[in-house]
């Protein structure tokens, strides 16, 4: 239809609006499907800025229809013709919930429906709240709407409370049958063999979501049977409700808090997820059953009408979904690299030089794996067999350092970020003043620092000599120099100006903060599928080894195969990229500060030492900024989701960089090499100072 025009050229209000339609005898529409009237008062009442307004004021709109009748009335028909017989239990019961357990397959399915919306058929309520209320800002503004003022409209536009009636399509009814199709949803789910398995506390006690669909069937029962349509609130059945629900959430609470002990795979967490959801849904809907006075039938019919506005706004939203989803398995991950990443922290001198002992092993192998990768690059290959070649020699290489005890510059910032998260998540536990909790968390941080530290010297001086005694032998043995013809490049890409040494380095560094995702992820899975008691229990691995061979091999497998599956796939990342780089013609590579090492010793012996003094000064200068890249970044992204998985505002960085800064400034030996006792005693008395 087409609006009249307002006779008056100063901007619409609702009033004016509403007005417009009243003048001259012009009559509300009466099609309930046409939805452009009310689509173009509730546009006039939106704020264009909803967050930074307080409050939204209706008392203008509701005094106009008080000294209107007429329009008052044609307004409350057209209204009531819209919401009349609109069913809403579907609606109510699915929205703004995780609909497929999938979470891949959720996570289109929302971006879908943000792109091109899913439009329900027009007897819907949802058709109406697509229409009127689509952006997801409607629920801020419609919340700072007074509730005064939202039930004087309602006595005014003679709206009927949702306790009129329970026949079929009544709001009332709709309530009903949405609570008892989640109920019904959530009993089944929680009857799942993984959700089971994750509860066994519950084993021999009747499921307390079979009690709560049959009381609340017994409920509905009588609302529907009896002439006052609701229940007091001092009702033994509606009690007994409440007490069920909330046995029903420690239920889910239970699995949850159980994942420590028993791993979660990201289906069961789906799972629990959508129980608690539902559990969610129905602690809002309950009270709507009870009615304790005539005013209570108006705020529980209002509230109910904010309800199903609110979950129309953000049915779709895909951060909130991300962030659900993912927390809890991100904190089992982390927890996983936390208790690895303690190893890499180094306390006492003892505890420093066995890492730098570590760290020149890492070197020595680090140093051989640049010579073999230079002889692969001579092999007559195709772009993925060149990806194949060095992926292995990269992963054979990381998985002998690994389970050889030696260390790898750069590949504990993964792992002791999420240590560090759980130091600052304990410090705040235990102290009530935040500049404590950070300062020890800056102690803590000194510490990695210098483990990194050392590490990289270690992995540096050993790898450097090793490649150039490598290459010196090849030389001398075969008369052949590897690297004559490709020294240029070895060393002209560790310069930060004169290539992309800077992007390759990042690239290395979110593969390292993958790899250590991946150690947590599959160490997570195994402690979920019971892979240790598996493999223990195996009758054909006993029946041929031997019961005690069986176990040792499960304990073997429970402490090193995670970082195994982790070390070849960090690997096949590192050795691939420059292939798939030069396949999709994009200049793509790694640098990492050992094998930089490594092949600024193979470029000079190829160069014969003929090489510039600019171009040496900037290879080695670009050493440094690898490795600083190389930490910065995988250490960057791992703080970032050990934060997100404790739930701990980044915020807090700008607190915790100041922190460190101030422990620097105060003692920066402390970021380089140990001071054992003063610093053991600072820590003890920041974390038992408040014991």
């Amino acid at each position: 239809m087409k609006f009249p025009k307002l006779r008056s050229k100063q901007k619409a209000t609702p009033e004016s609006f509403i007005a417009s339609h009243c003048e001259g005898g012009i009559s509300w529409q009466k099609d309930e499907d046409d939805l452009d009237t009310l689509v173009e008062l509730v546009r006039l009442i939106r704020p264009k800025k909803p967050k930074k307004i307080e409050a939204i004021d209706l008392s203008g709109l509701i005094s106009f229809l008080k000294m209107h009748p007429v329009c008052n009335r044609q307004f409350s028909e057209y209204l009531n013709g819209i919401l009349y017989h609109k069913k809403f239990n579907k609606f109510l019961s699915d929205a703004a919930m995780l609909q497929d357990v999938n979470f891949f397959r959720e996570l289109r399915a929302r971006i879908s429906a943000k792109i091109l919306p899913n439009q329900p058929q027009k007897d819907r309520m949802e058709y109406v709240l697509n229409q009127v209320f689509h952006l997801a800002s409607d629920r801020i503004w419609i919340e700072k709407i007074p509730l005064e003022q939202l039930e004087e409209l309602f006595d005014i536009l003679e709206f009927d409370s949702i306790y009129k009636s329970t026949e079929p399509d009544s709001p009332l009814s709709e309530t009903l049958l949405a609570m008892n199709l989640i109920t019904q949803r959530m009993s089944g789910r929680a009857m799942e063999t993984d959700v089971i398995k994750m509860v066994p506390e519950f084993d021999d006690l009747e499921s307390p979501f079979t009690a709560f669909e049959m009381e609340l069937l017994q409920i509905e029962e009588r609302i529907r049977s009896t002439d006052v349509h609701f229940i007091s609130a001092e009702d033994l059945s509606y009690r007994q409700l409440l007490v069920l629900h909330k046995q029903c959430e420690e239920f889910v609470d239970k699995a949850f808090s159980n994942s420590s002990k028993y791993g979660i795979s990201l289906r069961v967490n789906q799972n629990l997820l959508k129980i608690r959801q539902q559990l969610k849904r129905l602690e809002v809907l309950i009270p709507l059953l009870v009615v304790e006075s005539q005013k209570e039938k108006k705020t529980n019919s209002i509230s109910l009408g904010l309800q199903l506005i609110k979950y129309n706004c953000y049915k779709n939203n895909v951060r909130k979904f991300i962030s659900e989803s993912t927390q809890l398995i991100s904190y089992e991950i982390t927890q996983h690299t936390a208790k690895t990443g303690e190893h890499y922290i180094t306390e006492s001198r003892r505890e420093y030089f066995k890492m730098f002992w570590a760290a020149l092993g890492g070197g020595f192998i680090v140093g051989v794996l640049c010579i073999i990768k230079v002889l692969l690059g001579k092999v007559d290959a195709s772009f993925f067999g060149h990806a194949f070649y060095y992926s292995m020699n990269y992963a054979f290489g990381f998985i002998a350092i690994y389970l050889l005890g030696f260390t790898l510059a750069t590949k504990q910032p993964a792992m002791t970020a999420s240590a560090l998260v759980r130091a600052l998540e304990e410090g705040a536990k235990k102290q009530g003043k935040n500049v404590e909790k950070y300062g020890a968390f800056s102690i803590l941080f000194a510490r990695v620092f210098r483990s990194q530290f050392i590490a990289f010297v270690g992995n540096v001086i050993m790898a450097f000599p090793v490649s150039w005694l490598g290459i010196w032998a090849i030389d001398r043995i075969f008369h052949y120099n590897i690297a004559a013809t490709k020294w240029h490049t070895l060393i002209n890409d560790l310069s930060p100006i004169h290539s992309l040494a800077i992007l390759h380095a990042a690239i290395a560094g979110v593969f390292l903060f993958l790899s250590g995702i991946i150690s947590g992820s599959i160490a997570n899975r195994d402690k979920h599928n019971q892979v240790y008691f598996r493999i223990q229990e195996h009758p054909i691995l006993k029946r041929t080894f031997g019961r005690k061979k069986t176990a040792k091999l499960a304990k073997i497998y429970e402490k090193k195969g995670a970082g195994v599956i982790s070390n070849f796939w960090f690997g096949i990342f590192m050795g691939s990229t420059a292939s798939i780089g030069m396949f999709l013609g994009l200049n793509l590579d790694i640098r990492h500060i050992t094998f930089a090492s490594g092949n600024l010793a193979l470029g000079l012996y190829g160069a014969n030492y003929a090489v510039s003094q600019s171009m040496l000064v900037w290879g080695i200068f670009g050493i440094g900024i690898i490795g600083l890249v190389n930490f910065m970044v995988s250490f960057s992204l791992s703080l970032g989701l050990a934060f997100r998985s404790r739930n701990i505002s980044l915020f807090e960085l700008r607190f915790v960089a100041q922190a460190i800064w101030k422990h620097f400034k105060r003692k920066p030996i402390s970021f380089f090499f140990p001071t054992e006792r003063k610093e053991k005693s600072a820590v003890e008395e920041i974390y038992l100072k408040h014991e």
